[in-house]
């Protein structure tokens, strides 16, 4: 996965407007299961993110993260992303996340805009925390 814009590069034509381009990935700082989409910025330390970035030559992608939280104590960040959720708890709250990570897409994929989508699915993670 650090190394994702290797093989993107030759799935995108030089003609092909990367801004169309959509990637799903991790983030730490979001807590289990929240999404968040965003477009453009910054990589923030994400090397899967970076890789595409040097690939691709440009930030201006949309981006769908799904939070993982960070890791307890004693637990490295290496072993955070690439262990399965500690708990069922855990587990549901991240298939939510993928199930909305999903829709998101769908709905970019039936014609929606970056803004209709992202105020969407941004507002109603805000409006069912508690």
């Amino acid at each position: 996965m650090n190394l994702s814009g290797t093989i993107l590069k030759y799935f995108i034509p030089k003609k092909y407007p990367k801004d169309d381009l959509i990637v799903v990935c991790d983030n730490l700082d979001l807590e289990v299961g929240r999404i968040r989409i965003r477009q453009g910025g910054s990589t923030a330390g994400h090397k899967g993110l970076q890789s595409i970035v040097e690939n691709i030559g440009t930030t201006e992608f949309i981006r769908i993260y799904i939070g993982i939280g960070r890791p307890e104590k004693g637990i490295t960040v290496i072993e955070h992303v690439l262990s399965k959720p500690t708990n069922t708890v855990e587990q549901e709250k991240l298939n939510q996340g993928i199930k909305l990570a999903s829709e998101a897409l769908l709905d970019f994929a039936k014609g929606k805009s970056f803004v209709e989508v992202a105020n969407v699915y941004n507002r109603r993670q805000n409006n069912n925390s508690s």
